[in-house]
């Protein structure tokens, strides 16, 4: 629970446990050593709380313009009104109409329309497509990643053990093996022993009726089936009965190097076979982070797994950085470190553990099918589980940035060009003016323009 991995931890006597962890077999007595706000669960809950509250509020140029807008644009009307008046013999109401004018087409909602117009309609084109924008700054700043933080179980991988291999010794039929394997297996609780019986009836094989069935913490299963004694578990399950397991010995070190769990299966004292699982990566996990480095995001794992099981994962995955062993302060740790490098770091996550990270980063990316504290601490929540929707996210950010820039120019420049018209600077020259009510018209016009052009957007989402 607290390091998001997908297979228990054994504990021995005098080892520390985590309070609202499952014990998955036997009876356990346990002292209590923390308590309240000491509690691992309690501090991680103030990691996040802290990270949030550091998180500095984005300031868009939009609002430090809108500041000094209004009132240089009253300046300017007053500035028109005196000029015509005091220094031409236009008389006051002509002076007073290019003032009005100047008031009129300045266009401040045009500016303040082109920021949440876009994220507006960004936001939605998200939601249609399984991408819940929780706050719509974090579609803005999505676009400025430039590296991502990977967790592997559950986010990288489908979070679950799956039987990959079995591999039966020479002259046993490999049915017959997994028919044996899984009539051990079948009365036990651990994830390894569920995803065995899972495999199995996928491939039409139910588990048998077995007797004098023994569990051991550690070491593995003991049963009679058919009457035959089997035992399935680990290498040192084997060696205590007796069981020789040279003949598959140089295929479980290759297992053991790609990551994989491994149970030994044995009927009597005679080697029967080998059974490996993995937690296997996601189907597009490997699209997904090669179409990120083709944005020019790199991905660096991070996990609370074996270093083996990392370094096999991401190869799988194509990443080329992982950092393995470490707990939920070390991950909030690694995204400070990434950001004191100057980098703008995203935080993909689906546990409790990767909350504090996900809180801290410029971005925390939460999978919808983890849990509620990732969920309720990230920016955007991808409903799909799916990584790809982390690359429709970057590309649908910088697709509304891209947007929100165009409406600030068109903004600037229709107020750039608009004002000097309605000041009556082409009147000189071409006896030119314009009248309040047509500059009403022209900034009404601005408006909508900002509006369409953010409302462009859904053509981005089509091709999504």
């Amino acid at each position: 629970m607290v390091t998001g991995e997908s297979l228990p931890v054994e504990k021995k006597a005098g080892t520390g446990v985590t309070g609202a962890t499952i014990n998955t077999s036997g009876v356990i007595r346990v002292r209590a050593t923390r308590v309240g706000e000491a509690t691992l669960l309690s501090q991680i809950v103030k990691m996040v709380q802290e990270a949030q509250a550091d998180k500095a509020p984005i300031q868009r140029f939009a609002d430090r313009v809108s500041a000094r807008f209004v009132p240089a644009v009253l300046g300017l009307a007053l500035l028109t009104f005196s000029g015509w008046y005091l220094f031409t013999g236009h008389g006051f109401l002509f002076a007073f109409k290019l003032a009005i004018a100047v008031v009129v087409i300045a266009c401040p909602c045009a500016m303040g329309l082109a920021t949440p117009t876009a994220i507006m309609v960004g936001s939605g084109i998200g939601l249609t497509r399984g991408i819940l924008i929780k706050r719509g700054s974090a579609l803005e700043q999505i676009a400025y990643l430039n590296t991502l933080l990977l967790d592997k179980t559950g986010t990288i991988t489908l979070g679950k053990p799956v039987l990959t291999t079995l591999l039966a010794v020479k002259g046993v039929d490999e049915l017959r093996l997994l028919e044996c394997l899984v009539a051990a297996e079948s009365q036990s609780l651990h994830p390894l022993a569920r995803a065995v019986v899972e495999s199995a009836a996928k491939r039409g094989v139910t588990p048998g009726v077995v007797e004098e069935y023994e569990e051991r913490g550690g070491f593995g299963i003991s049963c009679l089936y058919n009457g035959v004694r089997l035992l399935a578990g680990n290498s040192r399950l084997m060696k205590e009965a007796g069981v020789n397991i040279d003949p598959l010995a140089e295929n479980a070190e290759r297992l053991a190097r790609e990551g994989k769990s491994l149970i030994w299966i044995a009927a009597g004292r005679a080697l029967v076979g080998l059974a490996a699982l993995a937690d296997p990566i996601k189907e597009t996990s490997a699209r997904a982070i090669a179409d990120l480095k083709l944005l020019g995001i790199p991905c660096t794992m991070i996990t609370g797994d074996h270093r083996d099981v990392a370094a096999a994962i991401a190869r799988q995955a194509g990443i080329d950085g992982f950092e393995a062993e470490v707990l939920p302060d070390r991950k909030q740790q690694v995204v400070q470190e990434y950001q004191k490098k100057g980098l703008f770091v995203g935080m993909v996550g689906d546990g409790i553990n990767d909350a504090p990270a996900l809180a801290r980063a410029d971005v925390g990316i939460a999978i919808g099918g983890g849990t509620d504290v990732a969920k309720e601490t990230g920016d955007i929540i991808l409903v799909r589980d799916d990584l790809m929707d982390v690359v429709r996210a970057v590309k649908l950010g910088r697709a509304t940035l891209s947007k929100v820039k165009q409406n600030l120019f068109w903004a600037l420049f229709y107020n750039v060009l608009g004002i000097p018209i309605a000041a009556g600077l082409l009147y000189p020259t071409f006896g030119i003016t314009l009248k309040p009510e047509f500059a009403g018209l022209a900034m009404a016009f601005s408006s909508v323009s900002v509006v369409s052009n953010s409302l462009l957007l859904r053509r981005v989402g089509r091709r999504l």
